[in-house]
This record gives C-alpha cells, sequence and structure tokens, in this order.
C-alpha cells in the first residue's frame, strides 16, 4: 500500500536556528512526555528520507510549523526550497506568525504563502493565547478560503504549562467551520480529551479533517483511553476524514504505522487513512523515484 504522511516538520537542520528553543514552562512537561527538544534536534532532512524509504511512505505533507520564537517568513523560505528540490515527493504547508501581529498582516501572510505554491497554512492558536475562533484570525480565515488553501489547526491538549486548553475547545472549530463553508481545516492532532465532540464537529462538516500526528495509535484504538467514538466512527462515516501523519520527529512513522495495523481497522479504512484522504485532500499525483 503506498503511504502519504499528511504531517511531517520541517527539519531543524533546515530552519533558520540551529537548536530548537522556546520557553522553559512551555517545554517542560513535552520534554517529560515526548522528548521533544532532543527529537527536534536530532531531526535531519537526510534521517527524514531515510525513514521515510524504509516505511514505504512515498510522500509527505512538510508543515513549517513553529511553537514561537522562529520567523515564519524565513521557515517558509526554507520550506518553500524543499518543495523545489523534491516536487514529486512534498507538498507544504507554511508557517503563519500571529504573536503581535495585526489581522491583515496575518491574511497578508496567508497570501503570500500560496504565492509561493503552498497549499495551505499551520497555526497554533492556544501557543499564543487565542481561541480557535478568536476575531483576530478571521481575515486569514477568508483569506485562506477565498485561495483555496488548507487550515491545520492544533487542537486537543497541549503539553505547555503556560497556556490553558480552554483554547483549543472542539466548540470554536464548530464556529469557524459554520462560518467559512468552503474551508477545508483539519484538526492536527484529532483533538483529544474531546474525541467525541471533535468527531461530531467532523460530522457535521465534511470540510473538516481529523490528523493524528504525534499520537501512539494503540492507545486510539484501545477502550477507555477517551478515543472510543472517534476510533468507532473511523471504519464508517468519518472514513473519507481521517489522515494519517507522523508529526516526524515527534513519532517514528515504523511505530505509528505498525500500531495502526495492529488497531483493528479493517484494509478499505487503512487504505483511506494512509494514501486515499490524503492524495484527494492536497493532490498527490503518483509518485516518481527521488
Amino acid at each position: 500500500m503506498t503511504i502519504i504522511d499528511a504531517r511531517v516538520r520541517l527539519p531543524q537542520d533546515l530552519r533558520p536556528g540551529a537548536e530548537y528553543s522556546a520557553p522553559r514552562r512551555q517545554t517542560e512537561q513535552y520534554d517529560k512526555v515526548l522528548n521533544l527538544r532532543d527529537k527536534m534536534n536530532g531531526g535531519t532532512f537526510e534521517g527524514l528520507l531515510s525513514c521515510m524509504d524504509a516505511e514505504g511512505i512515498s510522500q509527505a505533507v512538510m508543515h513549517a510549523e513553529s511553537e514561537g520564537g522562529e520567523d515564519g517568513d524565513a521557515l517558509n523560505e526554507a520550506l518553500a526550497k524543499v518543495l523545489a528540490d523534491y516536487p514529486a515527493t512534498f507538498k507544504g504547508v507554511g508557517c503563519l506568525d500571529i504573536a503581535d501581529r495585526r489581522p491583515g498582516q496575518i491574511a497578508a501572510q496567508t497570501a503570500r504563502i500560496a504565492e509561493m505554491g503552498m497549499l495551505g497554512v499551520t497555526l497554533q492558536p492556544a501557543f499564543f493565547g487565542l481561541d480557535i475562533d478568536d476575531r483576530l484570525l478571521y481575515p486569514m480565515y477568508a483569506r485562506a478560503e477565498e485561495l483555496g488553501l488548507i487550515v491545520g489547526v492544533h487542537t486537543g491538549i497541549t503539553y505547555s504549562r503556560m497556556h490553558p486548553l480552554r483554547h483549543e475547545r472542539p466548540e470554536m472549530l464548530d464556529q469557524v467551520a459554520c462560518d467559512f463553508p468552503d474551508l477545508k481545516l483539519i484538526a492536527c492532532h484529532a483533538g483529544w480529551p474531546w474525541a467525541t465532540e471533535y468527531a461530531a464537529v467532523a460530522r457535521r462538516h465534511p470540510t473538516v479533517y481529523l490528523e493524528f500526528g504525534a499520537l501512539a495509535p494503540k492507545y486510539v484504538a484501545k477502550p477507555g483511553t477517551g478515543w472510543d467514538a472517534m476510533f468507532g466512527m473511523m471504519p464508517n462515516v468519518l472514513r473519507g476524514q481521517i489522515l494519517y501523519g507522523s508529526d516526524w520527529p515527534m513519532m517514528q512513522p515504523s511505530r505509528a504505522l505498525t500500531e495502526w495495523r495492529e488497531s483493528g481497522l479493517n484494509d478499505t479504512t487503512l487504505a483511506a487513512l494512509f494514501h486515499d484522504n490524503a492524495a484527494d485532500l492536497f493532490g498527490f499525483g503518483v509518485p516518481s523515484p527521488r
């Protein structure tokens, strides 16, 4: 089965900063739970290509995302170079600077990302003290809808102790989907601990996709972990709206793919998760040798 990884990060060795950095209170639990800084600093472009080859991942969507402190335009330029050098392998999702920016500036940056040939933008409102449906972001959503861009939004738990969970509640993404009915939205990380509610948002809105980056699939499939309703809907009413993503280097594809295959999902659902939905959403063609 051909595999598309719908979420890998721009490798640290291609970013302007030599090492990953963020405030201590923001990263201390991430380091304990996910070993974030070591994984980010150890993630190289050659390492990404190697693990993709090893796991049969032919194509991927690369996100130039940032938790803060990096210049979005510089990250987008670095991503644009990857896309130019590997056009058959990678599609790009650009980074927005939403800290201390006015709504018009964020919308203008969205337009620049489209001009660079990227297919979408990614943002993490909670890391900047914003709700998903904050009015500051509405001109961006409107511009993205107008330009046919996809918007990926961090949803669910963050391990930052600086930012409350309330910023990412499911009714906020639902509000955005109501206000922008033609805008394709990705609920990155699929919204746990509100998995049932995010499943309902996706069921209401065929424009909303659920992506499982940086998660251990064995827990998504395990009864009693809070994923039950969403997992139960994946083989049926939500089958066309689920995306495999590793969030490399946060989760190694070798582990994620193995656990998905062992999850009990049928072959039709795995094909939708691993390839078909991402191919349709991002417009991937037949892969060619690198």
